[in-house]
């Protein structure tokens, strides 16, 4: 009897192992983060990562059955980090460009962000003058942004000067304090900032339109097919709508 009941005990734990085995081994993966780039991702008050990215992600992360680290670093170097596989991948307000597709892969895009200039409520420039007219500039480094604005000095008449933040609420801080004339940035940022300080869009600059979309290393097909099929559930489901409507990060 005792050799037995030793025997359904050796079978039940070989059971249990196998049955919880799979949720133990649940892949972990890390999410580089912009960590002052609202409504879609930075760290609040409380020192908590937060924001549309951050909080999709979550959701994708329980959908899809793992979990999920996300770890604000230094925008500038964000893609470099991933290629080092120090990040396993980039779900923050990250602009697809031809430039960074040589380096890494990207999902499908979410979001349709245009880029305009933001000034102080009271200032009376205009999109022209600013491009024009030897203005201070202020531009997040790193960003798509910076690198087009650059490539356009001294082309049809174009002429600012820039100057590099690490932030765009940063750059808005200066725009405020009236260090630079204008700040030029994404427009959800940008309508966060309306909403929370004493500037105003100004308006377009002539960059395209761009997709945000999250980033991961080329070699990663197995978690860029992962993040897909993640992103495209929570497109489809009513949550998207919530998110939405809880960040407003400007016009889809």
């Amino acid at each position: 009897m005792r050799k037995l009941f030793s025997l359904f005990t050796i079978l039940f734990m070989t059971m249990v192992i196998f049955t919880v085995g799979p949720v133990m081994a649940q892949k972990e993966y890390i999410n580089g983060i912009d960590a002052n780039f609202p409504p879609f991702a930075y760290v609040d008050k409380n020192g908590v990562p937060a924001g549309f990215d951050v909080d999709a992600v979550n959701w994708i992360a329980e959908k899809m059955g793992f979990k999920v680290t996300h770890r604000p670093m230094e925008w500038s170097g964000i893609i470099a980090s991933l290629e080092a596989k120090k990040i396993d991948f980039i779900a923050s307000g990250l602009s697809v460009t031809e430039e960074r597709a040589q380096k890494i892969n990207y999902t499908i895009p979410y979001w349709e962000i245009k880029q305009v200039f933001v000034v102080k409520t009271d200032n009376s420039l205009t999109v022209d003058e600013i491009k024009t007219g030897g203005k201070l500039l202020g531009v997040q480094s790193g960003t798509s942004e910076a690198k087009w604005l650059k490539d356009q000095i001294g082309k049809d008449g174009i002429n600012y000067t820039l100057r590099m933040y690490d932030s765009a609420p940063m750059a808005v801080e200066d725009v405020i304090n009236g260090r630079i004339d204008a700040a030029a940035m994404d427009d959800a940022p940008a309508a966060d900032a309306v909403g929370k300080k004493p500037v105003k869009i100004l308006g377009t600059f002539g960059m395209d339109p761009e997709d945000f979309a999250y980033g991961v290393n080329k070699a990663d097909t197995e978690l860029l097919e992962l993040l897909n099929k993640g992103i495209e559930m929570l497109m489809a489901d009513p949550y998207w709508d919530e998110l939405v409507k809880k960040y407003e990060p400007g016009a889809h």
